[in-house]
């Protein structure tokens, strides 16, 4: 058994409590923000200029889904500044801006012996190494639940020592003033944040900070309802002019422009290539060749794209992997495989005595296939690096960007970028290692940008899973009163999606190392969202891990995709068979979830839903993600028809609950974002896998959605006093369960595979 930091300190405790005493106490971080001329550092969180300017520091990877408006505006309101004072720019990495609810729910992963032992200690654990670790990762949602209290403060921290200034000018007690649009103000007295910024920088700000009674909020709108954003996204304008600088944008001296080849997997490995075949071929400036891959720069991508083409790179593979034999592995698996038990509600499996009916759901590996492939610009010099990167764990690419070249991480400069996209694909650092070899082999700046087809050749795609769900219906007497559950299992064989990933991310491990670390171990994280809404009297979830001889990683909705497509579909057949309205039938099942009722109600409203009856082309599913308040719900009714070209969803009506909104207008395009990203989920092609490599070479071969193919979108969210809970994700898990019952109820065909027409229809 390996050592853990938690092992050691309990065994230190034996001998004395103080080791662990000592290693929980909070620590306090220096303020990592440096003032550019004529600005003054407030805290760790925002710089006051003296043009009155309002600097933000966002230390979440901005990917589209808004974070750096999201954070900004609650400082601005905090602060009481005018939205158009507000500026931002990516935080340093630093311990000040730990991501403690990620740390703490992905425990397992980096101290998997230690997790669990108790609430209060778990939480004080994740807060330590959440800090001493700088870990800051962008990802499951957290970043408000992470951000927002820290952000008040500061904020309101600020606005007391500018209140503060103010009233030792006017001579009145700082707690009179007002502070709002950018001004404070005492009667007829008014003083800008410029004006005060440089002498209210040396206050000492009270303690607790003097929070705004009430937290940014807004009012959720009708469906119908365009209203004009009160917080504009502040990244849209430059977005549209094309001025918004990636990482593929930035440009340094000397710099020259890399590609690269890859084996179909880790395991593979170069064997050769023809290096006379780039003769002809102008402003090559190197060849860089790894175990595994072939980087070629010059003074163009488009030149070492082609050096590489016409050198012809081979890779040898030992053990090739098809999509057939994943799939042959999932079912013998499923049928025969060892299961662990990792959720248990109600009577348990104990109570299932019989089985009335039992359907089987089989998930594809789901791709995230961003629009902006692995970017990185790199250059080393004097035993030093500097990374210009997008990362979602920006600490961890430094630590293996570091270790790639044989270095101390302080000597790794990290330059945060924004992303194009992600849906995860930016937790893995694969490209921060090549491009630390690369700028250290050619000695000069580099840029390296993979081909979209090594973007889906190195791509972790979502887990496949086979899902076996069985459930005792209860015996009724009175017609369209029966199905009721007594009591349902559920077995999922899925590799440990989960673990693997956590050996890649804070292990540092090759993909197929983190395999074979994790080959056979129950992963209660990659079954999340197999405990269904629905108050059952008895329920049984069981893992059973498989190897599938393929890399997995983490796309949007993660194993809430694949379970609740299977779960949602499975209501609906026991609705069907047993002559049940699919809205009611789910209704009685929720017990005290009013909040779910009211989206499932609402959602139907939207919909004119006409109880999904034949040929109706309508189909109902919900979801909910997370647990206890903070959980996030959705309901939503996809409408489908039969044409010349097909069956076509031609409207999705949501409704969603996602507790208080700070933006109306980002959390409405996430949602959109989601059902866009679930229709393709659900209507797209599988990516067949042919001695390790797919068959289609770019994003083409997934059948994604266009324009053309995106339905009328109604949505509306309801009114909630919960605290806030990630939109992103809710969309792209129902959608397909939706669009699936959807086409039962158009077509009479039941599909249960994802993307649903992976066989035809």
């Amino acid at each position: 058994m390996g050592l853990t930091r938690r092992g050691i300190l309990a065994g230190a405790a034996a001998g004395g409590g103080l080791v662990v005493a000592w290693w929980l106490m909070p620590r306090s971080y220096a303020t990592p923000l440096v003032a550019a001329r004529g600005e003054h550092v407030f805290g760790a969180w925002l710089k006051i200029a003296n043009d009155g300017v309002v600097t933000v520091a966002v230390p979440q990877l901005e990917m589209g889904q808004g974070i750096t408006t999201l954070l900004p505006q609650i400082v601005a309101y905090e602060l009481g500044a005018d939205w158009r004072q507000i500026a931002v720019e990516p935080a340093p990495v630093s311990g000040a801006y730990a991501n403690v609810p990620l740390a703490a729910k992905w425990m397992a992963l980096w101290d998997p012996f230690g997790a669990g032992l108790s609430g209060n200690t778990d939480a004080l654990i994740a807060t330590r190494f959440a800090g001493s670790q700088r870990f800051n990762a962008t990802a499951d949602g957290t970043s408000l639940d992470a951000y927002e209290q820290p952000c008040r403060e500061a904020a309101a921290a600020a606005r007391a020592m500018l209140a503060q200034e103010a009233a030792s000018r006017w001579g009145v007690a700082w707690e009179e003033c007002e502070v709002e649009n950018g001004f404070v103000t005492h009667t007829d007295k008014r003083a800008s944040f410029g004006e005060l910024a440089e002498a209210a920088a040396d206050y000492t700000p009270p303690d607790p900070p003097p929070l705004r009674p009430e937290p940014p909020r807004e009012k959720p709108l009708p469906a119908d309802v365009d209203g004009a954003p009160a917080f504009p996204r502040i990244d849209l304008p430059s977005k549209v002019d094309g001025s918004y600088r990636f990482a593929g944008d930035v440009r340094l001296p000397g710099m020259v422009f890399a590609s690269i080849r890859h084996g179909p997997v880790d395991g593979s490995e170069l064997t050769g290539f023809d290096s006379k075949a780039v003769a002809g071929i102008r402003g090559l400036a190197g060849i860089v060749e790894s175990k595994r891959w072939l980087a070629v720069a010059a003074d163009t991508w488009w030149s070492a794209e082609q050096a590489l083409a016409a050198m012809k790179p081979k890779f040898a593979v030992a053990t090739p992997i098809s999509s057939n034999e994943i799939a042959a592995r999932l079912d013998t698996t499923l049928k025969g495989g060892k299961a662990y038990p990792v959720a248990e509600t109600g009577y348990g499996g104990e109570a299932l005595q019989r089985v009335d009916i039992a359907r089987r759901y089989e998930v594809e590996p789901a791709y995230a296939a961003p629009v902006e492939t692995a970017t990185a610009a790199a250059r080393y010099e004097d035993g030093r690096l500097d990374l210009w990167i997008a990362s979602q764990a920006p600490e961890q690419a430094r630590i293996a960007a570091a270790r790639a070249i044989g270095i101390s991480t302080e000597d790794v400069a990290l330059y945060p970028m924004p992303a194009g996209g992600s849906f995860d694909a930016r937790l893995e650092h694969d490209h921060a290692i090549e491009i630390a070899l690369i700028a250290k082999e050619l000695g000069r700046p580099v840029q390296l940008t993979w081909p979209r087809r090594d973007e889906l050749i190195r791509a972790r795609p979502r887990a496949p899973a086979w899902l076996l769900l069985g459930a005792q219906l209860a015996k009724s007497g009175t017609k369209g009163e029966g199905g009721a559950i007594d009591a349902m299992r559920i077995r999922i064989a899925t590799p440990p999606a989960a673990l693997e990933f956590g050996k890649r991310l804070f292990g540092n491990l090759t993909s197929m190392a983190a395999i074979r670390e994790t080959t056979g171990e129950p992963d209660p994280l990659a079954c999340e969202g197999a405990v269904p809404p629905y108050q059952l009297p008895a329920l049984l979830v069981e893992h059973v891990p498989v190897e599938i001889g393929l890399p997995v990683g983490r796309v949007r909705g993660n194993s809430y995709g694949p379970t609740i497509f299977a779960i949602e579909s499975f209501i609906d057949e026991i609705a069907a068979k047993n002559g049940r309205e699919p809205l009611s039938f789910r209704m009685s099942m929720l017990g005290s979830d009013v909040r779910l009722a009211a989206c499932l109600q609402r959602a139907a409203q939207l919909a004119g839903w006409d109880g999904g009856a034949d040929q109706s082309g309508q189909g109902l599913a919900c979801a909910r993600i997370g647990h206890g308040p903070e959980a996030a719900r959705i309901a939503c009714v996809a409408t489908a028809r039969q044409g010349e070209g097909g069956v076509r969803v031609i409207r999705l009506s949501a409704a969603a609950d996602i507790g208080r909104i700070v933006n109306h207008d980002i959390a409405k395009q996430q949602i959109e974002g989601g059902l866009v990203f679930g229709m393709g989920i659900a209507l797209g092609n599988a990516l067949r896998l042919r001695g390790g490599l797919p068959e289609g070479g770019d994003d083409a071969a997934l059948g994604l959605p266009v324009l053309a193919d995106c339905p009328e979108m109604r949505i509306e969210f309801i009114a909630s006093e919960a605290p806030p809970a990630d939109p992103g994700e809710l969309g792209a898990v129902v959608a397909p369960p939706a669009i699936a019952n959807a086409l039962f109820s158009a077509t009479g065909l039941r599909l249960r595979r994802l993307p649903l027409l992976s066989d035809g229809i």
